[in-house]
C-alpha cells in the first residue's frame, strides 16, 4: 500500500532505539525524510547507519538533544522549522512501590513524558495551521487506561497524554490537522529488556513473558510481548494522508489487554 508520505518532514522524539527506532525506519521506508532524535551524536548516528542497512534511499537527518529540555526543543525547532509529522515517542518508565517514588520522580516522570511532547506540539503547530497539513501523534500506553501498581507515576503520564492529545485535535477540528494517541500493550523493546532483568530475578525471557502475562497481563489476549515493528506499522499508517477521518481518537494496540471494546 502506498501511504503517501513520500518526502513528508516527520520528527521522532527519542528514535534511537526500541519503538522509536522503528517508526523513525518505517516511516523512512515509506519515503518520508525522518529526523532520527537522540541524546548524543553517536547514538543518533548509529541508529542512522542501521535504518540505511534496509533503506538505503532513506532520507534521514539527526538531531541529538534531550527532547525532555525546553532548551533542546527550541534549538530541534529551529533547525528543523517545517516538521509536518511530529511523533511524540520519547518516554521513561521503571517499576517502583507507589510508597517509594519521591516527589522528584513524579516530576521528572511528568517533564519527559508529558511536556516533552507539550513543548513540540506546542512549536509545530503553528507551522502546521499555516500549511493546513499535520499530524501530531503521542506514543501513549495501555497502562494510561489501566495503570499498572508496579509503576503508578508512569501510569499517570501515559492517562495525560491522551488528555493533551484529545484537547489538541479539539483545538485543530475543520483543518487538515489530525491529533491521535497510539496505545502499545508490553513491548520487547530495548526498555523492557531492562524492565524484564529487574523483574525477573534472572529467569530465561520465555518462562518470565509467560508468568508475566498470568499475573500482571492476564486479560492479555496476544499472551506475549509485541513487537516494536507492530506497533511502527501503526504508527505509520495514522501519520499517513491515507488516515485522514480520524483525529481526536486512542488507538489500542495493546493486544487486547482493556477489556472495553470502546
Amino acid at each position: 500500500m502506498n501511504l503517501h508520505l513520500t518526502d513528508k518532514l516527520a520528527l521522532v522524539s527519542g528514535s534511537t532505539a526500541g519503538i522509536g527506532f522503528a517508526i523513525a525506519h518505517s516511516l523512512a521506508s515509506e519515503g518520508a525524510r525522518v529526523i532520527v532524535n537522540g541524546r548524543t551524536e553517536a547514538r543518533v548516528q548509529e541508529a542512522i547507519a542501521k535504518i540505511r542497512e534496509n533503506v538505503s534511499w532513506a532520507k534521514l537527518e539527526g538531531f541529538a538533544g534531550d527532547l525532555s529540555s525546553e532548551k533542546a526543543a527550541n534549538e530541534v525547532a529551529q533547525r528543523f522549522p517545517d516538521v509536518e509529522i511530529l511523533v511524540n515517542n520519547l518516554g521513561i518508565f521503571e517499576p517502583k512501590p507507589f510508597e517509594e517514588i519521591p516527589d522528584d520522580d513524579w516530576r521528572r516522570f511528568f517533564e519527559v513524558n508529558v511536556l516533552s511532547g507539550v513543548r513540540l506540539s506546542r512549536l509545530y503547530l503553528p507551522g502546521m495551521r499555516q500549511r493546513n497539513w499535520g499530524r501530531i501523534i503521542f506514543i501513549s500506553s495501555e497502562s494510561a487506561l489501566q495503570s499498572p501498581p508496579e509503576m503508578i507515576h508512569y501510569g499517570m503520564t501515559k492517562t495525560a497524554q491522551i488528555a493533551v492529545a484529545r484537547g489538541l485535535a479539539e483545538l485543530t477540528a475543520a483543518t487538515g490537522i489530525t491529533v491521535n494517541s497510539v496505545l502499545p500493550g508490553p513491548t520487547r523493546s530495548e526498555g523492557v529488556e531492562t524492565y524484564v532483568s529487574q523483574l525477573s530475578a534472572g529467569k530465561p525471557f520465555a518462562e518470565f513473558e509467560k508468568e508475566f502475562f498470568e499475573k500482571h497481563r492476564p486479560n492479555s489476549l496476544i499472551k506475549r510481548f509485541e513487537s516494536v515493528d507492530e506497533i511502527a506499522h501503526i504508527v505509520t499508517f495514522v501519520a499517513s494522508p491515507l488516515s485522514s477521518a480520524t483525529t481526536g481518537a486512542v488507538w489500542r494496540a495493546e493486544g487486547g489487554i482493556v477489556k472495553s471494546a470502546f
